[in-house]
């Protein structure tokens, strides 16, 4: 790339410590001598991943993973108020679920016979040890009853839901619609099943591939490589599973972040591979000097990714942890496949990579005249404009993050027609006690009365006085003692519904005010279980933990780039910026699933709270994914730097070089992300749009406007360090 005009220079700062390092000396191991190795044995290498393929996933067969959604949430209100439940009244605090009858004509009690014989049927059930009677609606047209189980549902597997299909098998029979509803929504839905999300993704990647690039072989390596990694990832996570029990989207999540990163490391490779080429290089070393420059960078980006997901550990929540763990081991084979079956295929297609061609192949660049080089220049003469713009179009997409509400996504959001979301309405739409929204979500209040120095009896009457008087409250039980006399018990129906924002400020109104004020002076304590109590917990946890999760990835990140970079400036740079990214997709999220806009694409038919723990996934995932185009961006900019030391020359030059690869790859990713918006689960929707957005913004937006403008504006200061911090940090170039 020639030297940018010199009549518009780029703002310089003359510091002594900014100076270009040196190249790395060449290495005979490392990348380099692994991706020569590779290329020279591409036959023995693809067979090896071949055979480890087969392993993986025989391995995940014979292995029978186990995922459960349970959380554990010792210390906080509502374990203790379970833990006093199960002490004290066993039966009470047993799990539990909904088998709700719905008569479209008539009542239900007019199919009495029929119902008396589902009972009997679900008591015949195993792990079931009671079953409750009755409860009907005022018009008779909606009853449940509720099953109580001797384990957690989780445990039970979808295929339990068969024996509660042939238990109501007289209630169908009789004319009555069944739904499935409160806990039992863990048995009923099914696993979410994404390989249409994954074709989708697959196929779009594929004609965006030949569209940019033009080659047939070109666009399928990067796509058969992935694939590869991702089926190996995904059985070594399956048998990881049956050990320590993951979430039940983890899979999926580790599946979507397996095939987003893989096309991409593989991609940056092939093109780097291309341009080697080009510039006259025997396939062989093509393939060695690709693993020595491009390798080192996926390196980096792939320990980045790594380190944001396991700093999910740091939230002190082995369930989001897990989570993070599953996408590591999906990014770590999709990295050690990148540095050794990608070389591999490189070597073994060689300079037949552009034989079939639907269009005139390209490289990194063409030259002058290419157009990402005449970009380049335009924003190193208005960096100031184009940072400017870039900004305002993220503060845009920011403004809807400061009305975020967490919560959690009831069965009122489940797909229309479901044994879930059939329950749902039927209890939500039907009047009488135990009826309306609220009885989707009920909230158990345990008052402990073993320390109290004042009579239980007095204490009840003042809980039920509190109550009584408490707005939001639509029923409640008469306050009971336990047979031991140590808990008091009563069973509150809110108004409103379990994701309702109005319900979540009844648990605080409850928790912080009527409860304990009615305590006063007594000695008792109160806490609020089950499962939305829990859910509000949980929420309040993820939120409290949030900026320690936040804190280690931005300093983890900030050290790997000052060591890679050799600079305090572009670090810096990068960890802000991707704040700003995160921030827009947290907006751009609200939008949608919150606020409504446009949620019935996505198959949502009302809006819906941000799920708890989203936003701290996200933003692990987020930082992780962006650094990938930012150290490629980078390395590219420093390769040029170390070169030169022209700061302008060194950016332009790596912005046109990268600029065509990193918008085909966002496209990519962003592709194979949205096509996981039709997944059946909200979680995994509310995920896949995030990243989809957030890598889309970060690498137009970020990458190509923010990242370049910037560092034209800061000069040599770009590659400022004290010497002394230079001596002691260690080796390492991308």
């Amino acid at each position: 790339m020639p030297r940018p005009p010199q009549h518009s220079p780029a703002p310089t700062v003359a510091l002594t410590d900014a100076h270009p390092p040196t190249d790395p000396p060449p290495e005979r191991g490392g990348p380099s001598g692994l991706g020569r190795f590779c290329a020279r044995h591409p036959a023995a290498v693809v067979a090896v991943w071949l055979l480890v393929l087969l392993a993986a996933v025989a391995g995940r067969h014979l292995a029978a993973p186990t995922f459960s959604d349970q959380v554990s949430l010792p210390g906080t209100a509502s374990a203790t108020g379970a833990d006093l439940l199960s002490a004290s009244m066993p039966r009470a605090g047993r799990p539990s679920g909904k088998v709700v009858l719905h008569a479209g004509s008539g009542t239900v009690a007019d199919r009495r016979s029929a119902v008396d014989r589902t009972l009997s049927e679900l008591r015949g059930l195993p792990h079931v040890t009671a079953v409750s009677a009755v409860v009907t609606s005022t018009d008779g047209r909606t009853a449940y009853t509720t099953v109580f189980f001797d384990e957690q549902l989780k445990s039970l597997g979808h295929d339990y839901t068969a024996r509660l299909d042939t238990a109501t098998a007289p209630a169908r029979a009789a004319g009555l619609g069944v739904g499935y509803g409160g806990d039992l929504d863990q048995v009923v839905r099914e696993p979410a099943d994404d390989k249409l999300s994954e074709g989708v993704g697959v196929i779009t990647a594929l004609v965006i591939l030949l569209l940019a690039f033009g080659s047939v072989l070109a666009a399928l390596l990067p796509l058969v490589t992935a694939l590869i990694s991702v089926g190996v990832g995904l059985g070594i996570v399956g048998i990881v599973a049956a050990t320590l029990s993951f979430a039940t989207s983890a899979t999926t999540l580790a599946g979507m972040i397996g095939l987003g990163v893989g096309i991409d490391y593989a991609l940056f490779l092939t093109t780097r591979f291309r341009q080697d080429l080009v510039d006259g290089h025997d396939p062989v070393e093509a393939a060695a000097r690709t693993a020595r420059t491009s390798g080192r960078a996926v390196l980096i980006a792939a320990l980045t990714v790594a380190v944001a997901m396991l700093s999910l550990y740091a939230c002190g929540l082995s369930f989001i942890g897990k989570i993070g763990l599953a996408a590591t081991l999906a990014v770590v084979v999709t990295a050690a496949a990148a540095l050794t079956l990608v070389p591999a295929a490189l070597g073994l297609v060689g300079r037949r990579i552009d034989l079939i061609r639907v269009r005139r192949p390209v490289a990194e660049s063409k030259g002058a005249h290419d157009g990402w080089h005449r970009y380049a220049l335009l924003v190193s003469r208005r960096p100031w404009t184009f940072l400017v713009l870039g900004l305002a179009v993220l503060g845009l997409c920011s403004v809807p993050l400061f009305a975020m509400r967490l919560g959690h996504v009831d069965a009122g959001a489940d797909r229309t027609g479901s044994s879930t979301r059939s329950a749902y309405d039927w209890i939500a739409h039907a009047d009488g006690p135990g009826f309306g929204a609220g009885a989707n979500g009920p909230v158990v209040a345990v008052v402990d009365v073993s320390g109290a120095d004042t009579a239980a009896d007095r204490i009840s009457a003042d809980v039920t006085a509190a109550l009584h008087d408490t707005d939001g409250v639509a029923s409640f039980t008469p306050v009971k003692a336990s047979d031991d006399g140590r808990i008091l018990v009563t069973t509150l129906t809110p108004v409103t519904g379990p994701q309702d924002a109005a319900t979540g400020a009844l648990l605080g109104t409850l928790s912080g005010r009527t409860l304990p004020e009615a305590l006063d002076g007594t000695g008792a304590r109160a806490y609020l279980t089950g499962s939305v109590a829990g859910q509000a917990d949980f929420r309040d946890t993820v939120g409290q933990r949030l900026p320690i999760v936040v804190g280690i990835v931005l300093v983890l990140a900030f050290l790997l780039l000052m060591t890679v970079f050799r600079s305090l400036v572009v670090p810096l740079k990068a960890v802000v910026l991707n704040l700003l990214t995160t921030a827009a997709s947290y907006g751009v999220l609200v939008a949608v699933f919150q606020w409504g806009w446009g949620d019935s694409l996505l198959g949502l038919s009302e809006p819906v709270p941000i799920e708890s723990y989203v936003p701290m996934m996200m933003f692990a995932i987020v930082f992780g994914l962006s650094m990938d185009y930012e150290i490629f961006l980078l390395s590219r900019i420093a390769e040029a730097w170390r070169r030169t030391g022209d700061n302008r020359l060194s950016v332009g030059e790596g912005l046109s070089a990268t600029a065509r690869v990193i918008s085909a790859a966002a496209f990519i990713m962003t592709a194979v992300f949205l096509s996981f918006t039709a997944s059946p689960t909200v979680v995994v929707k509310m995920l896949a749009l995030g990243l989809a957005i957030s890598v889309i913004v970060d690498a137009t937006v970020v990458r190509l406007v923010l990242v370049p403008s910037a560092m034209f504006l800061m000069g040599r200061a770009n590659w400022w360090i004290p010497r002394r911090l230079d001596r002691v940090l260690p080796q390492v170039h991308a």
